[in-house]
């Protein structure tokens, strides 16, 4: 099982307890209303969404990293494959936790890595990302990592757009 997946400027880890408390920050702030968190969600909640989140390591052996700097160790966001129970499709999501980490690239840098760890070594043939329609900075590096919109796949939320990444543009 691969843990931890390392790039030009950033270290993507199996998430723990050293990140729980970035995450809460994160889900409980506005910048979560994309994904289901937000300023309405509260750290009991935010806390048991994090647990899920490690918890699917433990159960599919693989889940989503946690975004690191390499040289800083500060943690960043969240990026990389998740299949819940009830999810259509594999995705790869991502997260930025802080705007400051914003229009740096980062994203884009962890995105491409989990697609190639997805495609290679998960062996998958396909993946989405299910994105907000209002979420226009993550529709646009759908796009710039070469995800095309997906009209006909399935989607849980009737708020969200699904972007298709196809195996032949990450390995």
């Amino acid at each position: 099982m691969l843990t931890s997946i390392t790039t030009e400027r950033l270290q993507l880890v199996q998430p723990g307890p050293d990140h729980v408390e970035p995450w809460m920050a994160f889900f409980t702030s506005d910048r979560a209303r994309w994904i289901g968190g937000g300023t309405k969600v509260d750290r009991p909640t935010a806390w048991r969404v994090f647990a899920s989140v490690i918890g699917h390591w433990s159960l599919r052996g693989w889940g989503t990293f946690v975004i690191t700097d390499r040289d800083s160790g500060a943690t960043l966001g969240g990026v990389g494959p998740w299949f819940p129970l009830g999810k259509p499709e594999k995705e790869i999501g991502w997260t930025l936790w802080s705007p400051e980490h914003e229009g740096r690239g980062i994203a884009r840098e962890a995105a491409q890595a989990t697609l190639t760890h997805a495609f290679r070594d998960l062996g998958w043939d396909t993946a989405v990302s299910y994105i907000h329609r209002d979420n226009a900075p993550s529709i646009a590096l759908a796009r710039r990592l070469g995800a095309t919109h997906d009209a006909a796949a399935a989607c849980l939320l009737p708020e969200d757009v699904v972007y298709r990444h196809s195996r032949g543009d990450h390995l």
